[in-house]
């Protein structure tokens, strides 16, 4: 297993090369390479191709080509001058991983990129690799005491192909691991002799430098940036929020300094009954205000949060809209299915005469509130003072691990509204 951030040249090194690299010394060498998609693994294999076909590998070797009526880049065979004639030698089959590779077998069996980060949060998307290459590839070695498995990608998530092979058999394991930097993710290289090699804590500072990498955590948020840049499926502080950073203002922006304004509605249908729950139990309904301020940063203007009847929440959530302005656009969480849907248009109905946006989000709360915390964490968000700030922070301090997440889900919501907004250009 080869654990390397993007854009590392290993599938040129690994999926590219490494097949060539082989036929020069055991042209017999048959290879089965497999990535996310079919086309990515096909791609690697034209590469492939391309270095046999190339007028320096012919110069070097002229004792080998590719044999004419099996050239293609999904699967091509390569032959070997010996003697004066041409033999058949080893081929490289291109294939999808959760493809059809029935009736071919490889003295390596190669994976690069089983899973697609983008689907990364899928749970799905993530069985379904570890199924395949533990139940088809691994049945297509040609000798299956001897033949090894390359698996070549980033860290996505904890139960990804690494992860799922390491737990099931670390003891048949090589593992190679090479994190962007080890400033925060020293423990993660193996071996750990590959620290030397290091140059100001960084894997290649050319590429990836210290400002590179600042930027790659903004946008792939501490998940993200944990996983693909330090290889580990969890970032090293723990809890997502690091919330003593949280600016505290006295006094609201002025106007000329909001550039938009978002109350995002995180919706619960749960009502306190007298008596009978508990201050830290039952979903609430929460409803956050946040601005994009025009020198980049948010403030969290204001928090209305409660466990109400459905008929209840409806009337605050109106009424708060009111006191709000129409300035304000009232996001409105649409959770799956039929009711969900149908709740979220309800809610739109009655918020007739504002601006109303409803929206669908994906992956789980983690991953959704990772690059908002990335902003709270670089001190790029502020709080007014307030009555709510308390419980406000509490709440954000122990989640993922606490015992409520509305306010988080509402922070990250509005988060997302408003950096929405400013990909989409202005509202009018």
């Amino acid at each position: 297993i080869i654990n390397v951030s993007p854009g590392t040249t290993k599938s040129t090194l690994c999926s590219v090369m490494f097949p060539a690299w082989c036929w020069v010394n055991w042209y017999w060498m048959r290879f089965i390479f497999a990535s996310y998609s079919g086309a990515l693994s096909m791609e690697h294999g034209e590469n492939c191709r391309d270095i046999i076909r190339s007028d320096k590998f012919k110069y070097f070797f002229p004792e080998y080509r590719i044999k004419q009526d099996k050239d293609t880049k999904s699967n091509f065979v390569i032959m070997k001058k010996i003697r004066g004639k041409w033999k058949r030698g080893g081929n490289r089959l291109s294939s999808s991983v959760g493809g059809t590779v029935t009736g071919f077998h490889g003295h390596i069996l190669g994976v690069d990129d089983p899973v697609d980060p983008e689907r990364a949060v899928s749970v799905t998307e993530i069985k379904t690799a570890n199924r395949w290459i533990s139940q088809t590839l691994s049945m297509r070695a040609i000798d299956k005491a001897v033949t090894p498995m390359l698996l070549i990608m980033q860290r996505l998530a904890q139960d990804d192909p690494t992860g799922h092979i390491l737990d099931l058999r670390p003891e048949s394991v090589k593992h190679i691991c090479l994190p962007g930097e080890i400033k925060n993710f020293e423990k993660n290289v193996q071996p750990s002799e590959l620290k030397e090699f290091y140059q100001d804590g960084l894997f290649d500072p050319v590429r990836m430098d210290w400002t590179t990498l600042k930027d790659l955590e903004k946008r792939l948020g501490q998940y993200g940036y944990a996983a693909q840049i330090g290889q580990s499926p969890a970032p090293p502080g723990g809890n997502l929020f690091k919330v003593d950073n949280f600016i505290i203002q006295t006094t609201p922006p002025p106007p000329n300094k909001i550039e938009t304004i978002v109350r995002y509605w995180d919706k619960a249908g749960t009502q306190d009954k007298p008596g009978g729950v508990s201050k830290n139990s039952g979903s609430r309904t929460a409803g956050l205000k946040m601005a994009k301020l025009t020198d980049g940063h948010f403030i969290i203007l204001d928090a209305k949060f409660g466990r109400w009847s459905s008929e209840e929440r409806e009337k605050i959530i109106r009424r708060t809209a009111e006191a709000d302005g129409s300035e304000v656009i009232q996001a409105i969480e649409q959770e799956g299915g039929s009711g969900g849907k149908e709740s979220a248009e309800a809610t739109t109905r009655r918020l007739a005469g504002f601006s109303v946006v409803r929206d669908r989000p994906t992956g789980n709360k983690s991953q959704r509130a990772d690059t908002f915390s990335v902003q709270v964490n670089d001190g790029n968000v502020q709080l007014l003072r307030a009555e709510w700030n308390s419980e406000f922070k509490e709440e954000y301090r122990y989640f993922p691990f606490g015992l409520r997440d509305d306010l988080v889900d509402a922070g990250s919501g509005a988060f997302r509204e408003l950096t929405k907004l400013k990909e989409a250009g202005p509202i009018f």
